[in-house]
């Protein structure tokens, strides 16, 4: 135990080194306004793959109902910053909580359901959430919402993504997570141990939409507005993608699923008829030679103590 919270520490460390040089690299306009932005959009989509990894790689359920719960803290968020003038971090949290509620009453009668049936259910929400604020003459109804204040910075997004990241760690190293862990391995053996299922699948459901709420909120103040075309089911899709291409079980493998995802975006930009071509033939290679994806189940923090396990029994 020691041993991986040395390691968390040193990826903390080095997390704080990257911010650095990437804060310095932006104040000497060494990275350009297209790229900073989407240096934005990484932090942004790896909470979102984190927090969609708990629910379907940690818990073992298939929800696409990603974007409806960001869409969610998106609007909460600019409408107490742009009409109700609240500090951005109230906002923030105010977003993620109207998320984790609406995750919370939903999950509740959904996620007694599994696989396929529950996939639809979180679809349909998730697009039933978009209709409901295409209807809403307050929040610009299909026009979009205007006028929102650009607060999100990069170290906002940086030390939330590194907050996320590190709450989701401890929640799946906790007792909570080990019941989670054990609802993916077998549901059946898990009630069977005396494991409250829906009670677990909830909690990871509600953590799920909390921080999709918050990276809501970050993305809408990226931007001057925002519209319900930005929340359809292709994005739920596109985090999903992220999540099967870094590893379903892997924090590690969000990372590099949307750092992997957004970059092939980013640099496609030019030539957005090809993206999701080039999508599905990784996806499809992706299958092929590595279906568990990039990391699998592996954690960087692992990967040292078991090149040290491995060395020991060879010296045995």
């Amino acid at each position: 135990m020691n041993t991986i919270r040395k390691n968390d520490l040193l990826l903390i460390g080095l997390g704080i080194v990257v911010f650095a040089v990437l804060q310095g690299m932006m104040t000497e306009g060494l990275i350009g306004a297209f790229w900073k932005l989407n240096i934005f959009i990484i932090c942004i989509n790896i909470i979102l793959s984190a927090s969609l990894n708990l629910i379907n790689g940690y818990t073992g359920q298939f929800s696409l109902g990603h974007a409806g719960f960001m869409a969610v803290g998106a609007y909460v968020g600019v409408v107490l910053t742009t009409n109700f003038h609240w500090p951005f971090l109230l906002a923030l949290v105010a977003g993620g909580a109207a998320a984790a509620l609406l995750g919370c009453l939903i999950g509740l009668p959904t996620l007694r359901l599994n696989g396929d049936y529950l996939a639809i259910a979180t679809l349909g929400l998730g697009e039933i959430i978009r209709i409901v604020i295409m209807n809403i003459q307050y929040v610009g109804g299909a026009a979009g919402f205007t006028g929102i204040p650009h607060l999100t910075t990069f170290p906002w997004v940086f030390f939330v993504m590194l907050f996320t990241l590190i709450v989701v760690k401890n929640f799946v190293n906790s007792t909570h997570g080990r019941a989670c862990i054990a609802i993916r391995e077998n549901e059946i053996a898990a009630e069977a141990m005396g494991v409250n299922t829906t009670k677990y699948k909830v909690i990871a459901f509600t953590i799920g939409a909390a921080f999709a709420g918050v990276a809501g909120g970050l993305f809408a103040h990226c931007f001057y507005i925002i519209n319900p075309s930005s929340f359809t089911f292709m994005q739920s899709f596109n985090y999903l993608i992220m999540v099967v291409m870094g590893g379903l079980g892997s924090l590690t493998g969000s990372i590099a699923g949307a750092f992997v995802v957004t970059f092939i975006s980013a640099a496609l930009a030019s030539w957005p008829e090809f993206r999701m071509i080039i999508y599905a033939l990784a996806l499809i290679l992706l299958m092929f030679y590595r279906p568990q994806g990039l990391f699998g189940y592996i954690e960087l923090t692992q990967i040292g103590i078991i090149q040290r396990l491995k060395l020991k029994g060879g010296h045995k």
